[in-house]
């Protein structure tokens, strides 16, 4: 097959899993792929069985109009790990994985041209053990890996960075979480930590652990912030989504930070942040940014952030909003469970009618519902999420 450069819009035959076995429709400007089960939809631009072996050699006729390898970015759900095989001629941008693994896997990337690779454990119990990329290979290989971390193990040269995002309870009173042993990763010297702002939270007694440690991000909801004084040797700290701060050490304890960011964060303690941040810049000027900014008042977190709908299409997301208003109003006067029963009801039956309320959009009603059982009320026993679950599911037909 020839090369052909992905800026003429059309539609190529190609051997993805045999002879001509599937289209491949390509659009101006588009620069990822995404390779995925049939119940994905059209999530994916080309629908693959996850146990289906692919030849990803027939991307090699293709290239972007500056002639560098297309697609540049990668999303594949599935159990063929010939990509790594395959990165060690063609490099992979950034390739993002839902491994799909009925058995424990021994995947061996020493070679593979990666520049990022995301990893996301949610569907199996089985174990991925993966050989990282040598250094010589990929210099500034980044390593992201979301889900369930206890099915994560790694050797070999460490990642330049590393970003984590276990699955924590989307309940915020659950106890914190506690990061399981992660090995060798514990080696790495950039790490960023992600959670959801109004979720579980992460404890940060799993930090010592990461004893060579010099940048640091934070991001959401996390607890035991004071633990942070020991990490003296970060030069870089980023503190992002964070809506309890009250924990944190002075900027001080920090004696070699020359970057700092706190964005999106609660307002007392990003107040006092402001005035650490220039009274260190009086003895020690910054050499790199330095910024504390979008401080954020308690109520924010849950009125304008917490919603379950900022992700929506703009005129749902307005229509959700409201419904979601006139039922905590309601709320607010329930006296008795058939007051609340009505108030969720009827913010229920309100999308009954709309279009576009799939998979994603359920559950984020879902969520809403549990947040709205949890508002104020006058009944004197609270709302159960069993009850709020049982009467979202009773009156909805999407």
């Amino acid at each position: 097959m020839k090369k052909m450069p992905n800026h003429k819009q059309g539609r190529y035959p190609i051997d993805l899993t045999g002879p001509h076995s599937h289209t491949l429709v390509i659009k101006p400007g588009v620069g990822s792929l995404s390779i995925g089960p049939s119940q994905s939809g059209n999530k994916a631009d080309l629908h693959v069985d996850p146990y289906t072996p692919i030849n990803w050699n027939v991307f090699d006729s293709f290239a972007t109009p500056a002639g560098s390898p297309w697609p540049r970015f990668l999303y594949y759900t599935g159990s063929d790990v010939g990509f790594f095989d395959w990165a060690k001629e063609r490099p992979i941008e950034e390739m993002s994985w839902v491994p799909t693994l009925p058995k424990d896997i021994d995947v061996d990337a020493s070679l593979s041209k990666l520049h990022g690779l995301h990893i996301e454990l949610d569907q199996f119990e089985s174990r991925l053990h993966l050989q990282l990329p040598k250094r010589q290979v990929s210099e500034y290989f980044r390593l992201s890996v979301a889900g369930d971390l206890s099915r994560f193990s790694v050797d070999g040269d460490m990642p330049y960075s590393l970003t984590l995002k276990p699955r924590t309870s989307r309940r915020k009173n659950n106890d914190p979480f506690l990061l399981p042993d992660l090995g060798e990763l514990h080696q790495v010297t950039s790490l960023t930590l992600q959670n959801e702002p109004l979720a579980q939270p992460i404890s940060l007694e799993c930090i010592e652990r990461f004893q060579n440690l010099t940048s640091l991000s934070l991001w959401g909801n996390f607890c035991d912030l004071e633990l942070l004084a020991r990490q003296t040797q970060l030069t870089n700290l980023e503190l992002r989504f964070m809506p309890d701060l009250g924990d944190l050490p002075p900027i001080n304890v920090w004696p070699l930070l020359d970057r700092f960011i706190a964005f999106n964060v609660e307002e007392i303690t990003g107040k006092r942040l402001r005035q650490q941040m220039k009274a260190r810049a009086n003895t020690r000027p910054w050499t790199g940014y330095a910024s504390v900014s979008q401080l954020r008042k308690p109520e924010w977190w849950t009125t304008e952030f917490g919603r379950p709908f900022s992700s929506w299409p703009k005129r749902l997301a307005k229509l959700a909003n409201e419904a979601y208003d006139i039922a905590q109003a309601d709320l607010a006067q329930a006296r008795s469970l058939a007051d609340a029963e009505a108030a969720i009801t009827a913010f229920t039956v309100r999308f009954n009618t709309l279009k576009g309320i799939e998979t994603i959009e359920r559950e984020d009603l879902g969520e809403a519902v549990w947040q709205l059982s949890q508002s104020d009320h006058l009944i004197d026993q609270p709302i159960t999420e069993e009850m709020a679950q049982r009467w979202f599911d009773a009156a909805r037909n999407y």
